[in-house]
């Protein structure tokens, strides 16, 4: 076992069920539901899950909560296993809640037979004012005093499709003025005539997520059936349901849900976003999805890195996404070849380096790996430089390129501007250097000594492409909590799209989830869209935290 001191709160229930004999192994389940991709919020149960069965001897299954066909879909299923094995998990079973829609159906059948559940005419409004309130008991609906074989007789009728949507619902029969609302003869079983995304159309009647959610748990023999804060509610629920029916004691347990800011995560709000066009698809790289997450350039290593750090608690919380960010850095900056690109190129030609040559110099693939290799570079009389690394007009300690200023090429030589043109609205065209030849990186033997290291590109040899540079989705931080349409919160500078960047001839050869970091710029993926004949990347994160500064600007 573990030093308690470093256990969260369910590894010591759990411990404390091993040390006692309760159980000789542990089983867990992930039980979404296939009506959306999975988010950020869903890999932190993943990982608790998952890790909880890695940790103990046990196994974890995927379970998808099938009982609303209105909602689901197969491409849901297909994201959710594709997004969980990307993370770096494996399920032992995959099983569905439609799996076990006969054997609910019978368990239905049982409370009617002990007279604990009873099928009602009322309509939702009516039933809704039965319930009263949190300080006002309910009272009985006219149809729970209906006979055992009538509601027996009913049942079977509403399976066998003779009546309508919302003709009929089955509810269990508890208490109506009990304490918890949801102990007031919750309902069980509702008609739905939807095709479904696996049993078609055998099933009419669809039961309730409450009434699914325990005996499925039962059924499979769940013994920690690990949920969020606000099924805490429902644990009362799920408790009773297994003592009535006598089945295998599954037991419930709560843990807070785990939000990052500058986003939302509401299925309900990230279905809007996909439909009004304002993303590119569940997909998208601003997306909070785990395959928007991965489409963006994030690794599975930081994304189970920063639901290690957050942990698990009792009490809901907002966390920084910079958070996340620094989980991605750390990774990545050990992980990411190093390459250079050019997102606003400028011409910069060495007028002392003789015209239609070249020479390759040697540059390092990841000073942070010892294996990580090195590459070469085509050098020549022209190259590309950044626009913003030129001031006409340095200011005191510019430390770039100007007038009469030296920097280093990274990897390459020092050079000194010695003159530029612009054009007639005044933009800077051309830039003109001088180099030093005997300052060549690695062998520089020069003297001379500069404080600014640029990056740049062969004019002959860089490659052409399309660069997407991703910022917040929102522009506030809790973009669900303020008032009005959270749509009107969209940062309006969440994406950028750079087409005429040059990129290393190496980078033409990226492949599918390769990463990169571009010296000085960030770090950098290929997006899914991408091909040889137009090639497009996608920004992961900067280099260091800018948009925190930038807050605290707004703020100062």
């Amino acid at each position: 076992m573990s030093d308690s001191t470093s256990l969260n709160f369910i590894e010591e229930i759990i411990e404390a069920d091993l040390n006692s004999g309760k159980h000789s192994a542990i089983v867990t389940r992930f039980p979404p539901e296939p009506n959306g991709y999975l988010h950020i919020g869903h890999a932190s149960a993943i990982c608790l899950n998952f890790g909880l069965t890695q940790k103990y001897q046990g196994y974890t299954n995927l379970r998808f909560d099938d009982t609303n066909p209105v909602t689901e879909d197969t491409m849901y299923v297909d994201s959710i296993k594709e997004a969980i094995q990307w993370l770096g998990f494996t399920w032992k079973n995959e099983l569905y809640a439609s799996d076990y829609f006969e054997q609910l159906f019978q368990f239905a059948l049982t409370l009617i037979r002990k007279d604990l559940a009873y099928v009602d005419d009322s309509t939702p409004e009516e039933i809704a004012a039965q319930k009263g309130t949190p300080t006002q008991a309910g009272v009985n609906s006219p149809f729970r005093t209906r006979t055992i074989d009538e509601n027996i007789d009913l049942f079977q009728r509403m399976r066998a499709g003779e009546f309508p949507d919302g003709a009929k619902v089955v509810r269990a029969k508890i208490d109506m003025a009990h304490t918890n609302m949801l102990m007031r003869d919750p309902i069980l079983y509702r008609i739905k005539h939807a095709h479904h995304h696996r049993t078609g159309d055998a099933w009419c009647i669809y039961p309730m997520y409450d009434f699914a959610h325990g005996q499925s748990d039962s059924i499979e023999e769940i013994t920690h059936s690990i949920c969020t804060m606000e099924f805490i509610p429902h644990r009362e629920l799920y408790n009773w349901f297994i003592e009535k029916l006598e089945i295998y004691p599954s037991r419930q347990y709560e843990f807070a849900r785990r939000s990052i800011n500058y986003t939302v995560t509401s299925k309900r709000k990230l279905l809007q976003l996909v439909n009004e066009g304002m993303v590119d698809g569940w997909d998208d790289p601003r997306m909070p999805t785990i395959m928007g997450l991965r489409r963006r350039g994030y690794t599975p290593e930081s994304i189970r890195e920063f639901c290690d750090r957050i942990g698990i608690a009792k009490r809901d919380n907002l966390i920084d996404v910079s958070l996340l960010e620094f989980c991605l850095r750390e990774h990545l900056n050990k992980m990411a070849q190093r390459r250079m690109a050019v997102l606003d190129p400028v011409r910069l030609i060495i007028t002392n380096y003789e015209a239609g040559t070249s020479e390759e110099l040697t540059a390092e693939n990841n000073p942070e790996d010892e294996q990580g290799g090195s590459r070469t570079l085509s050098f020549s009389r022209e190259l590309w430089i950044e626009r913003e690394d030129f001031n006409e007009n340095p200011p005191p300690k510019y430390f770039r390129l100007g007038p009469g200023l030296k920097v280093r090429l990274k990897h390459a030589y020092i050079i000194e501007c010695t003159g530029f043109e612009k054009n007639e609205q005044g933009e800077i065209t051309e830039i003109y250097a001088s180099y030093f030849p005997e300052s060549k990186s690695g062998q520089d033997h020069s003297g001379i000594k500069v404080k600014g290291t640029m990056h740049w590109l062969d004019v002959n040899t860089a490659k052409p492409a399309e660069v997407r540079l991703y910022d917040r989705l929102f522009r506030v931080e809790d973009p669900s909590s303020e008032e009005g349409d959270f749509k009107e919160f969209i940062n309006p500078d969440n994406l950028k799209i750079i087409s005429n960047a040059w990129i290393e001839p190496a980078l033409a050869e990226a492949k599918d989830q390769d990463r990169f970091q571009f010296l000085r710029l960030g770090y950098f993926c290929l997006d899914k869209f991408s091909t040889p004949e137009h090639i497009i990347f996608n920004k992961t994160v900067g280099l260091k935290d800018s948009w925190a500064k930038e807050v605290k600007k707004e703020h100062a």
